[in-house]
Order: structure tokens, then sequence, then C-alpha cells
């Protein structure tokens, strides 16, 4: 990754640098901090219940399945690495790669 860039992407595959904050108020998507984008979460940390129930809600904030989201390291550390999917959704502050926009439609 860049430096200071919190994402990347690889193909249809967004590789996303987290810090996470568990036992929070409210499950969101904070802004980027330095390399990593701020996600808290309502669960306690817990032997990794915090990151599944992250994951669980990053499926829903980019609009695929739990399945299509990998944890790479961080499973049970505020610090991650996740591996989407095809995402479906993006929140604002990231880009989404030139390749992955949809083909205009073609006439006849």
């Amino acid at each position: 990754m860049k430096s200071g860039a919190f994402y990347k992407w690889e193909d249809d595959l967004l590789v996303l640098n987290i810090l996470g904050t568990p036992g929070a108020s409210k499950d969101a998507i904070g802004k980027p901090k330095g390399r990593q984008l701020k996600v808290s979460v309502t669960a306690a940390p817990r032997l990794g219940k915090a990151t599944e129930h992250m994951v669980r809600f990053l499926a829903g904030e980019f609009g695929v399945t739990p399945s299509a989201i990998e944890v790479v390291f961080g499973r049970k550390n505020v610090n991650k690495q996740l591996r989407i999917r095809q995402p479906t959704k993006l929140p604002g502050c990231i880009a989404l790669p030139v390749a992955a926009l949809p083909a205009a439609p073609r006439s006849r």
C-alpha cells in the first residue's frame, strides 16, 4: 500500500487496514487515521467476538455476504487487515477503481 493509504485494490478485491474500537455505543465506519480506517462496533472484545461482529456489520456496509470478507490478520487485535471480495457498495472515503466501473450499456 502507498504511504498513508489505508486501502488498495487488487482487481475486484479491496484490501482494507482497520483500527477497530470494540464496545462502542454504535456500529459505525469512522474517518481514516493514517494508514487505517476507524471502525467502531458495539460487541465486547471477547475471544474474537468483536471481529466477528465487525465482519457482519461491514458485510452490510459493503454489500457483500460475511463469507466475502477475509480477516487476514488481527482477529483478536484492534489492528486488522481485511480482504473484501467484490464489494457492491463503498463508503465515501474509498474510491472505486476505474477498472471496476460498470461498462455502459451498448445500444443496438
